[in-house]
């Protein structure tokens, strides 16, 4: 929403992975660092055999040294450490799954570096202030819609127009 100042969240779409009482995991899916998926996997010693122009995503402003990978059906779901996010997503954050991902590629990939967090009771306090709007989580939107489109997309199948959003203070 408009009143979320910080620009690490400005017109941001993030995916929730995680969200219990001791806080809240997600990853922002439209901002895009200046780095190819390419690059990233060739600074780790692996193969990128994915598509050659796919960006790595900044997932947010915690630990942007960590790497994070979202990946759809016939990858290495049942490895440990793989969390099934919504059906046909799934998430893991370690170098072993990604190794999986690049040896055999499937066709739903994103990579992410950093991600954001609250602590516990922090999300629910900016949720109350009308900071943020939640919305369903869909496979299409994960990995078919592009980062730029993403949010006025999002917005768009809630039924609000973008341009309507106004700053105040409150659920909307």
């Amino acid at each position: 929403m408009p009143q979320l100042q910080d620009p690490n969240f400005v017109r941001s779409v993030v995916l929730l992975v995680h969200h219990d009482e001791d806080g809240t995991f997600g990853l922002v899916l439209n901002r895009e660092a200046e780095i190819r998926a390419a690059e990233l996997c060739a600074s780790l010693g692996l193969e990128w055999r994915g598509d050659s122009e796919a960006e790595v995503g900044i997932g947010g402003p915690v630990q942007p040294q960590t790497g994070w990978v979202l990946f759809g059906e016939g990858g290495p779901e049942g490895r440990e450490g793989v969390t099934r996010v919504l059906p046909g997503v799934f998430c893991a954050g370690s170098i072993e799954v990604l190794r999986d991902l690049v040896e055999r590629p499937v066709p739903d990939v994103r990579l992410f570096l950093g991600y954001a967090g609250w602590a516990p009771g922090q999300l629910e306090g900016e949720l109350a202030a009308g900071a943020w709007l939640v919305a369903p989580a869909t496979r299409e939107i994960v990995f078919d819609v592009e980062p730029e489109q993403m949010w006025a997309r999002v917005l768009r199948d809630l039924g609000v127009d973008p341009a309507t959003l106004v700053v105040t203070p409150g659920v909307h």
